[in-house]
């Protein structure tokens, strides 16, 4: 990775108390909690909780277009999903707050390839300077100018979730007609739904905007326990917003772990709670607000390694002209485009999960105790050795796909992991 990317960033934007939330879980597992199940029961799930959904959206014309004719087991290229986590407190428990609007703190990308064989997940940094198109409020009317460069979390508060969908068209090239966009208690209740998330803390987390206080070691969370583990930016890392993405993806690894394990998978009634947290709290586009499109879906990931789901951050250095901000690193987000246009395979490179996360090789010696704040711990970590007994992927080379063995690498400047991997989050305390 480039010095230029390695050095600390400033603490892109200062998170205000309770605003800001990370939902990068929430959103992943919003959809996939739904589709990484069989068919049968996938059907009689979204059948039952789609009218749940609180309400529907248009994207536009063109995507809209795709989304009503294609099967999306089939879409020539693989099938783009756009996932949104927005940090309004309207209706929330915290909504007293003086709001200014929504905004899409957190935006992640899914790629399924048209052979079903990887999933790759691309979240893009809040604090991302980017050209965002002409959009207007579908709540207010008001018409926003197109704008050369803009703070990428502002999309979502100029035109709702399709302007933050062609935001991503624009600078991706890619064609995106399904998108979600999940609220704040969606994270809570689908935590619990689980009984919570395992994560690994490689050192003691302790931040007093979220509330959060995590000793090393291993800690199962749920609730508003996991919802300020995916908040907290200022106790990970080097407290920026990059720092936070890579600790979310230790938690998204270790959810996706569980979603695809026997355990959840072989209980009904765990599923059913599951896919009834992640509707009921989302908004949907009309292309993926279908029983078909959900169906779908859950054929096209049945039977996927964990190996082969990749999450990766959008490639970015500093900003020049403001160093509380980031712009896209060109040479390597050309290599991430063209491979997503491509429907390429890949895969990441050694030693690249981020700023606040690594391999939890030596996790395994750390022991947690309860904190204060906090759910109680499981006591001690997984190996990452270990880590192929909790879903369908296992962390160890000689289980990697051969669609995996002849992916092509990703430049060592993008960073994240595989679902497989376990990984710890580490504290800056």
């Amino acid at each position: 990775m480039p010095d230029a990317i390695r050095r600390p960033l400033a603490r892109h934007g200062r998170l205000p108390r309770r605003r800001g939330w990370g939902t990068l879980a929430s959103i992943v597992a919003s959809a996939l909690a739904v589709v990484l199940v069989s068919g049968t029961s996938v059907a009689a799930i979204a059948g039952a909780q789609l009218a749940t959904a609180p309400r529907t959206v248009k994207l536009s014309t063109d995507d809209q277009s795709t989304a009503q004719t294609a099967d999306i087991t089939a879409i020539k290229g693989g099938a783009n999903i756009l996932l949104i986590g927005s940090d309004t407190r309207v209706g929330q428990f915290d909504s007293n707050e003086d709001v200014e609007g929504a905004r899409n703190d957190v935006t992640m990308l899914i790629h399924i390839s048209q052979d079903h064989t990887q999933l790759t997940a691309v979240s893009f940094p809040r604090d991302l300077m980017v050209p965002i198109p002409a959009c207007t409020n579908p709540e207010t009317g008001k018409a926003y100018p197109a704008a050369t460069s803009a703070q990428f979390n502002t999309a979502l508060g100029n035109g709702g979730v399709s302007c933050v969908v062609d935001t991503v068209e624009n600078l991706t090239g890619l064609s995106i007609p399904y998108a979600g966009l999940i609220t704040f208690d969606g994270v809570i209740e689908m935590s619990n739904a689980l009984g919570g998330v395992d994560v690994c803390v490689a050192d003691p987390i302790n931040d007093t905007y979220t509330g959060l206080h995590l000793t090393a070691g291993s800690h199962n969370l749920e609730g508003s326990d996991a919802l300020a583990f995916l908040r907290t930016r200022h106790g990970v890392g080097d407290g920026s917003d990059l720092a936070r993405i890579s600790s979310q993806q230790v938690f998204l690894s270790a959810l996706l772990r569980k979603v695809t394990s026997d355990g959840t998978l072989s209980n009904p009634i765990t599923l059913y709670k599951l896919a009834g947290a992640a509707l009921s709290n989302m908004t949907l586009s009309d292309g993926l607000a279908q029983a078909r499109t959900l169906v779908g879906l859950a054929g096209a990931l049945r039977g996927m390694s964990t190996a082969n789901m990749l999450f990766v951050q959008y490639p970015v250095a500093d900003d020049p002209a403001n160093s509380a901000r980031v712009i896209v690193d060109q040479e390597a987000a050309h290599t991430l485009n063209v491979a997503l246009q491509n429907d390429q395979k890949t895969s990441l490179s050694d030693s690249s999960t981020g700023r606040a996360s690594e391999e939890s090789a030596n996790a395994g010696t750390a022991t947690a105790s309860p904190s204060a704040g906090t759910s109680s711990s499981t006591g001690t970590s997984s190996s990452a050795g270990s880590a192929a007994g909790t879903g369908s992927g296992t962390a160890s080379g000689a289980a990697t796909s051969s669609a995996s063995a002849s992916a092509t690498p990703l430049p060592s400047s993008i960073t994240g992991q595989s679902a497989s991997e376990e990984t710890c989050s580490v504290g800056n305390d």
